[in-house]
């Protein structure tokens, strides 16, 4: 009589249930793949990780509250050995670059075949790293992330469209220290004002 192949236990987190319902039943079709729990949050995730053996991490960047790259971070710290995949449907360059800073071992975008994916899991289980290889290209060709952590941090909180006095509350800083931040962030970007800077540096994923 043949043992059971042991299955790779995968923890899902994924915001869009539709989407997150969907991966787990494709790779749930690998006959060495069980998802064994799913998440719709950052935090969401963290607790199934508590709770459950897990091998791989897949994870979603853009949710809710804490984001893939955030939970990934905090993952990685908790439990070292714990292979991450981060999946995103921007191909974003700042991301790839924070993601691989986080702890991740494999970065892919959501439109990917599914057995790239299952593909991917293997790998980075194997202790591989797979990188969706045109946005490994663009991050090349980007450069790195001309944005200190305080700068981040300032224009991430200037977001959602705080004064300079309610960032410096927020951020336990002076107005003139948010002026400054703000001022030199808009100035390494290379944009007009504070909206700009945050536009720019969203869409290089580097907030």
């Amino acid at each position: 009589m043949t043992s059971a192949i042991a299955k790779i236990r995968i923890l899902l987190a994924e915001d869009q249930s539709m989407v997150r319902e969907a991966l787990a039943a494709l790779l749930g079709l690998e006959p060495d793949m069980e998802v064994v729990a799913q998440a719709a949050t950052g935090e969401a995730a963290l607790e199934a990780l508590r709770t459950h053996e897990v091998d791989v991490a897949l994870l979603d960047i853009e949710m809710p509250g804490m984001t893939g790259i955030e939970a990934a971070t905090r993952m990685h710290q908790e439990r070292p050995g714990l292979s991450i995949v981060i999946l995103t449907t921007f191909g974003r360059p700042g991301y790839l670059r924070r993601a691989m800073e986080a702890g991740a071992a494999a970065f892919l975008v959501k439109d990917a075949p599914t057995a790239q994916l299952a593909a991917a899991v293997r790998k980075v289980l194997a202790g591989e790293r797979v990188i969706d290889p045109a946005l490994a290209a663009v991050a090349l060709a980007e450069g790195a992330n001309p944005l200190t952590d305080r700068e981040r941090e300032v224009l991430k909180a200037a977001a959602g469209g705080a004064t300079n006095a309610e960032l410096a509350e927020t951020l336990h800083l002076s107005q003139g220290t948010v002026r400054n931040y703000l001022s030199i962030a808009i100035q390494k970007l290379a944009v007009r004002n504070r909206a700009e800077a945050v536009r720019a540096a969203q869409d290089k994923g580097w907030l």
